[in-house]
């Protein structure tokens, strides 16, 4: 599964950079390419830190991480289609891979803390 997500997260970082690319060239698009290149690719190199943590504490801090990129790019895509940058249809498989990436590292998150309880 560490294989798979570790794919998965990188592979996000290159969709999304893919679909910034179809962004229009003003200073709000600008700006948000910023942004949104910053945290999905943030996304992908931070699980990968978790994958080599060298605590449960560090694993926990380190998916905490991975946690707040991941919905900052969900933000992001919201934002796009909210300004009518982008057409919904265009970026509704990004939104369900970050919502399942979320749901997937939340529980990681959450049993990873009830580890660290037992």
């Amino acid at each position: 599964m560490k294989n798979d997500l570790k794919d998965r997260t990188k592979t996000f970082a290159h969709q999304i950079i893919k679909l910034i690319a179809q962004l229009p060239n003003d200073y709000l698009s600008n700006h948000i390419k910023k942004q949104h290149m910053r945290c999905a690719t943030s996304v992908a190199a931070n699980y990968r830190a978790t994958c080599i943590a060298q605590s449960k504490r560090s694993f926990v801090s380190k998916i905490s991480i991975v946690i707040e990129e991941i919905d900052e790019s969900h933000f992001w895509l919201e934002f796009i289609i909210d300004e009518k940058l982008l057409p919904l249809n265009i970026c509704k498989s990004l939104l369900n891979e970050a919502d399942e990436l979320t749901r997937i590292f939340i529980s990681s998150r959450k049993t990873a803390n009830l580890n660290l309880k037992n």
